[in-house]
């Protein structure tokens, strides 16, 4: 097995990575780690999504192939978990089918549930990398994401040492969590877990990272990780002049309802119309539409390394490349702060559903 980190060189012949800037993060703990700032979401591949059949390359060989144009627009880095479903080894597939190995970066995930969060001894959780590093055919995992379902088992801190463990024995190069309140991760680092960055839910609908999490990440130099990052498609032109009568037809699945709660908890459905008029007017301002500008607005804030975005296929990515071609200036960031003061101010830490 090999790392899935590969050389320096294009990943096909007309491959353009370099207009995607590549983001350090973990720059003690891991030198040389550094994600494309839009990172692949691959949990689409765990299956049980619904979508258009006819443009869904989530299964099989179309899934294997709908890696490179991401590598070739650079994006150069995926995030996927050990539990959705053959993710990691569709991954897999592609790094070792690819002739040239691609410069790609995998981060994936160590979740524990149930049972597992009682037994987290040193084995047990060796044997979770080891299944991790078999399906996606690399000697060492770039980044592994701990996930914790209840907290009120007790044993993260001991489950983020037994990771690092790995690390230190070369079969993980970074160690990171995902969807870690604030309380948890200080525990963490104060155990001397070094975590090079934390997964969360952020967005313009969902701004609970900053009820402490930021400022204790800067502190700490660790990255945020944000998905969600256009509200479930909440923040994008497709629910501009939308009633809500009209838009609560196209709330079919967990993740719309999901969103649609987080949208409940901070503003009204006239609320979101003045927002995403006002992301229209700034969208109009770049060139670009109102999932870029809001995905624009995460990436700007401090100490965010790179944004997840979820993509059944690869139709989108020159959307994606066009994220770098503006910044949001100051005037822009006032207007949109006008609107969200007229919203609630979120509650709670970010693992709080």
């Amino acid at each position: 097995m090999a790392s899935s980190e590969g050389p320096s060189a294009s990943a096909a012949e007309g491959a353009d990575a370099s207009t995607l800037p590549k983001v350090p993060i973990g720059k003690e703990i891991a030198p040389g780690l550094a994600p494309s700032a839009v990172i692949k979401g691959c949990w689409q591949l765990a299956g049980g999504h619904r979508g258009d059949r006819s443009t869904d390359r989530t299964t099989g060989k179309a899934a294997v192939e709908d890696f490179q144009p991401f590598v070739n627009a650079g994006i150069t880095t995926f995030d996927t978990a050990d539990i959705y479903g053959p993710s990691e080894s569709l991954i897999g597939d592609y790094l070792r089918k690819t002739k040239d190995r691609p410069p790609v970066q995998v981060f994936t995930k160590c979740c524990f549930f149930g049972s597992s969060q009682q037994n987290v001894s040193l084995q047990a959780v060796e044997q979770k990398i080891d299944l991790s590093r078999q399906h996606l055919g690399v000697d060492s995992l770039d980044l592994v994401q701990m996930y914790w379902q209840d907290y009120s088992v007790r044993n993260y801190v001991k489950a983020a040492q037994a990771l690092q463990a790995l690390q230190e024995k070369g079969k993980i190069r970074a160690v990171a969590v995902t969807n870690l309140a604030t309380k948890q991760l200080e525990e963490m680092v104060s155990a001397g877990v070094k975590i090079a960055a934390n997964q969360v839910q952020y967005s313009l609908l969902d701004r609970r990272p900053e009820n402490g999490l930021v400022d204790f990440c800067q502190k700490h130099d660790i990255s945020l990780l944000p998905f969600g990052t256009v509200g479930g498609g909440f923040l994008t032109d497709k629910y501009l002049g939308v009633s809500a009568d009209q838009a609560s037809k196209t709330i079919n699945t967990y993740s719309l309802q999901k969103y649609a709660n987080t949208l409940g908890r901070v503003g009204s459905w006239d609320w979101l119309q003045e927002l995403l008029t006002c992301l229209r007017s700034i969208a109009d301002k770049h060139s670009t539409d109102v999932a870029n500008v809001s995905s624009k607005w995460v990436l700007q804030r401090p100490t965010v390394a790179a944004i997840i975005i979820g993509a059944r296929n690869a139709n989108h990515v020159e959307d994606h490349r066009r994220l770098f071609t503006f910044e949001l200036d100051g005037e822009d960031l006032a207007t949109i702060d006008v609107v969200l003061a007229k919203g609630r101010k979120p509650q709670g830490d970010v693992s709080v559903s």
